[in-house]
């Protein structure tokens, strides 16, 4: 696995790219070794709080993590944990989903030790009415009801729209057309 490292507000010194280096290598027994795939490292620099934020895009999927700390040292191990556990928890979905696909770029035939896995299924499903309204509607309305995302008829992009809530308290807005 190929490594792209930059850094955003934060130089990127050798110490730093080494431990990134060393500990993404790690990854590497869930990869196939003729598989050219590059993982995407960004490390930031928030006022005292240092994050990284890795990306590893596959042909089939990417597996992306992004931790926040003080230590950038420990935001390192925990992102790691992160994709390793989304790894570990997606590897039978994964194996039944690309079983008969000849070029898969991922070994997944490890042992899961205690981890039990979870299946997904929905459990709850709504029917909505969808009037139209601005944004500046939409964020009432998702903070009424207390969620971190809304979905609503934008009378402004003239689409349906997802509102959510950011980690850094902002909105973002997924417009479907």
């Amino acid at each position: 696995m190929k490594l792209n490292i930059r850094g955003d507000k934060l130089i990127v010194t050798k110490a730093i790219k080494e431990t990134i280096e060393k500990k993404l290598e790690r990854l590497n027994r869930y990869f196939d070794e003729n598989s050219e795939i590059t993982a995407h490292v960004v490390v930031k620099a928030k006022g005292l709080n240092q994050s990284i934020e890795v990306t590893v895009p596959t042909s089939k999927f990417t597996l992306r993590a992004e931790e926040i700390n003080e230590d950038l040292y420990a935001a390192i191990d925990i992102v790691l944990d992160k994709l390793e556990r989304q790894i570990r928890k997606n590897k039978t979905k994964l194996n039944n989903k690309y079983k008969n696909v000849e070029k898969m770029e991922m070994v997944l035939d490890f042992d899961v030790e205690s981890e039990e896995e979870e299946e997904s299924k929905i459990v709850k499903r709504k029917n909505l009415e969808m009037k139209p309204m601005d944004e500046e509607e939409a964020i009432l309305q998702a903070n009424l009801i207390g969620h971190d995302f809304f979905v609503f008829k934008n009378i402004d992009e003239e689409c349906v729209s997802v509102l959510y809530k950011r980690k850094d308290g902002f909105y973002g807005i997924i417009n479907v057309k």
